[in-house]
């Protein structure tokens, strides 16, 4: 072997040893990264979440599945509702016709009473519990939200924020409703719910209807399993519009807050076409492709950038990734000038991330264009820069107009409560019951972004919805807070 062939075949070998040190190096890197996935401190870990989604329509469908059973079996004995207990205060209401109604038409002599109907109503109040007992002398029955049923709009509120907004399963329920001496079973608790959920079904649209008008609406997307679902994995889509609650942004004060789920059993695009109906405002996201069938314009999120970096800082482990901390610090640069914006107007912030956003943009557009050239595609910080510069466009677009946000941290918080909650449910029973949940977190993230009494609230238009003719328009959030 002559010098030349030497010196060729040794560069081969150091080629072939920087390919293999560069694949040893990324698998090690994937190893720390997945150690830190499992073993490391989550920001979502919360208790009393369980069961928020799957209880409702699983017992409603066990309660079904029984009845058929039963019905093959034997004849079905009609069910007995058991008696409220004996102790529980009672105020005796009766229900009679007037005098004018009590004369007979033909002769008219005065009617005699032969009969009397009675039943017992159930109501919630804060802190005790209260039974009500309404006599009715076949005059027009009382309202009831559930027809033929003892639940009052106060105690179907307490049930649905008690596992909705607190997490509480209605197992729990009906052990804490057995220790005051009431039988409430899981299977009535959960028919009522999502009895409770059509009742709602029209506010929801009024708020969808008023989320389209926002100039600006955040969306994000998390999967969940439906058991009946012919997908293996469904989704449960998040759009919002405004801020958290009420005393966000002095610029955003005239936006409403909305919050609300949709249920799908797919990720595609045509999911988020179906239910914005031909938005053409910004639409906030991550990098997902899917939203690039709307008709929104898309606004990219820092977050999301940056939790890419972090990833590619946690991969190097303790030799550090200088290039990872030259970004995270930057994109920091980034957030300081938007703590500084906060309470300011849409004209100051537009104006102030010109003057001093814009040039940071830039200065790290160039240092991604030098460094996506000297780092391995597959690694950590290669998929980030490679992330930032496929983004760039929709990254930098938050600086056009001062009614947009940095990142899509709205959504991410408000779809937050679903994903905490589904690592203790783990799955849905029925689409059905993805759809009743989705519409009762709706109702309840929206009122708590805008500050109300989430209990009362849900009393009240229970109560209002539940009748004819209900004035939807007065029972929105915003609105319902100037009553």
């Amino acid at each position: 072997m002559n010098e030349k062939e030497y010196q060729s075949r040794i560069a081969e070998l150091e080629a072939l040893l920087e390919e293999k040190s560069a694949w040893i190096a990324y698998l090690e890197e994937q190893f720390r990264v997945a150690q830190h996935k499992q073993f490391g401190k989550s920001t979502e870990g919360h208790s009393g979440q369980g069961e928020l989604f799957n209880e409702a329509e699983e017992l409603v469908v066990e309660a079904e599945t029984e009845t058929a059973e039963e019905a093959i079996s034997y004849t079905r004995k009609k069910p007995v509702r058991k008696p409220l207990p004996k102790d529980l205060p009672r105020e005796v209401i009766v229900h009679d016709l007037t005098d004018e109604e009590k004369i007979c038409g033909c002769c008219s002599g005065d009617l005699h009473r032969i009969g009397e109907d009675k039943s017992e109503k159930l109501q919630f109040i804060p802190a005790e519990k209260n039974g009500i007992s309404n006599t009715i002398k076949q005059a027009p029955v009382p309202h009831s939200v559930i027809p033929k049923g003892y639940a009052t709009p106060s105690l179907l509120s307490q049930i649905i924020t008690s596992k909705y907004q607190y997490g509480l399963p209605l197992y729990r329920q009906e052990a804490m409703f057995k220790q005051h001496g009431i039988e409430l079973s899981r299977k009535t608790m959960a028919d009522w719910i999502i009895r409770c959920a059509e009742l709602f079904k029209p506010l929801y649209e009024q708020l969808h209807q008023h989320l389209l008008k926002q100039p600006v609406i955040a969306a994000d997307e998390t999967t969940l399993k439906v058991v009946e679902s012919e997908k293996a994995t469904s989704y449960m889509w998040l759009y919002t519009s405004g801020a958290d609650s009420p005393n966000g942004n002095i610029s955003d004060a005239e936006i409403p807050n909305i919050v609300l789920y949709d249920y799908h059993n797919s990720r595609a695009g045509q999911c988020a076409v179906d239910f914005l109906d031909g938005y053409n405002g910004y639409l906030q996201v991550d990098g997902y492709q899917g939203y690039e069938q709307t008709q929104a314009t898309l606004i990219g999120c820092w977050a999301h950038a940056r939790r890419k970096f972090m990833e590619a800082k946690k991969g190097a482990g303790k030799k550090g990734s200088g290039k990872a901390d030259w970004a995270l610090n930057h994109i920091q640069k980034l957030y300081r000038i938007e703590t500084q914006l906060k309470d300011k107007t849409v004209e100051v912030r537009y104006l102030t991330r010109q003057e001093k956003s814009l040039p940071l943009l830039n200065q790290f557009h160039t240092w991604l264009t030098k460094s996506v050239q000297q780092v391995l595609p597959k690694t950590k910080l290669g998929e980030a820069i490679q992330y930032c510069l496929n983004q760039w466009e929709k990254l930098a677009r938050y600086t056009f107009d001062g009614q947009l946000s940095i990142d899509n941290n709205r959504a991410e918080r408000a779809i937050k409560p679903f994903v905490i909650g589904r690592k203790n449910w783990l799955f849905s029973q029925t689409a059905t019951g993805a759809n009743a949940s989705a519409v009762l977190y709706s109702i309840i993230e929206t009122a708590k972004a805008n500050d109300l009494n989430v209990f009362e609230y849900m009393m009240i238009c229970l109560d209002e919805l539940s009748r004819p003719n209900a004035d939807i328009e007065q029972l929105l959030p915003w609105q319902f807070a100037k009553r």
